[in-house]
């Protein structure tokens, strides 16, 4: 009778399956900060191209109005509300804004995170370029604003819009930008505060975007945005275009 030669199939050694794992683990490492890189990037390139959406809608807005949203409009007009309702408004022409639409869409930075808000707040990616010490500080002179929020009206906490042609250098003067504290007011800051709202500080490799009144975008510093002082930096601010050094 004839026997059956038995075949032996060769397999990996355990030595093998440890170097082949070793190998695999050293590629990842080398790849997930790639991927990340790469994911990054993808989200500023579509954080860009939202505030280039938002520089859109302030067009048809300014176009159709002849002035800017103001901060807070009479409910009694036909844009109600704070500048980010006026301009689903009156620059997106949506007669009937989503609930909570600052939230989604254009409104919404794919890298944005927030922490310590309570769950009411209502969170939002982009500001609007404010004269803030004009805001909170009434005893300020009200005819002394430089920023797109308006003028005080003598109703309460309403505001007189701010003409096209009393901006001088619509490409030198910002008009929306990602907010450093999760309010929907850009204004100047110190940047330290910024740690305690969430990820500003790095959502963008140091950098925030920020769309012009002319409808561009550009990608600044966060040090050059928000703290630094310099008639270059203090200039975009102002509707007049001049640094106005006794607001520091």
């Amino acid at each position: 009778m004839k026997l059956k030669r038995l075949t032996i199939k060769s397999a990996f050694s355990l030595v093998e399956l440890l170097v082949v794992i070793a190998i695999i683990g050293v590629l990842a490492a080398l790849l997930v900060p790639v991927l990340l890189q790469a994911k990054r990037k993808a989200q500023q390139v579509q954080c860009i191209g939202n505030l280039h959406q938002l520089g859109l809608g302030l067009q048809n807005f300014v176009v159709d109005n002849h002035a800017y949203p103001s901060l807070r409009s009479d409910t009694n007009d036909a844009s109600l509300g704070l500048w980010n309702n006026q301009l689903e408004h009156g620059g997106f022409d949506i007669s009937k804004p989503p609930k909570n639409f600052w939230t989604k869409g254009v409104w919404l930075c794919p890298s944005a995170k927030w922490s310590g808000f309570s769950k009411n707040y209502p969170i939002s990616c982009y500001g609007y370029n404010v004269d803030f010490f004009d805001i909170y500080l009434k005893a300020r002179n009200p005819t002394n604003q430089f920023g797109l929020q308006g003028r005080r009206s003598p109703k309460e906490q309403l505001w007189i819009p701010i003409a096209e042609s009393e901006v001088a250098v619509p490409s030198d003067m910002m008009a929306i930008g990602e907010s450093l504290d999760g309010s929907s007011l850009l204004a100047p800051r110190i940047l330290t505060e910024a740690a305690r709202f969430g990820n500003m500080l790095t959502r963008h490799q140091g950098k925030a975007n920020v769309v012009f009144c002319d409808g561009h975008v550009e990608s600044p510093t966060l040090k050059f945005l928000f703290e630094d002082t310099s008639d270059a930096a203090l200039v975009r601010w102002n509707r007049d275009h001049l640094p106005h050094r006794e607001k520091l």
